[in-house]
């Protein structure tokens, strides 16, 4: 389990400095649509299948919400590598 928190770690941060950009840059709306999307499409999903599904428990509900994290994560980058930095 403490890989997991391991990950969970590095993930919330990078997505707190991400989504600190987005929202400083004006752009709530795309934050809480990547959050939508990032937990009710992948994380909630991927979380039940391995949960209850596959009979993981408690390290599946954990691996699909860091799933969603991750999605979250990645997304957030890709729109902060799209800002017009001179623009903003």
């Amino acid at each position: 389990m403490a890989p997991l928190v391991c990950v969970s770690v590095v993930l919330d941060s990078l997505q707190g400095v991400l989504s600190g950009i987005a929202r400083g840059c004006g752009w709530q709306h795309i934050g809480a649509y990547v959050n939508l999307g990032a937990f009710y499409l992948v994380g909630i999903p991927v979380a039940a299948t391995l949960a209850f599904w596959l009979q993981l428990r408690g390290v599946g509900l954990w691996i699909g919400i860091q799933s969603g994290a991750f999605t979250q994560t990645i997304l957030l980058a890709i729109v902060t590598s799209c800002i017009n930095w001179e623009k903003q």
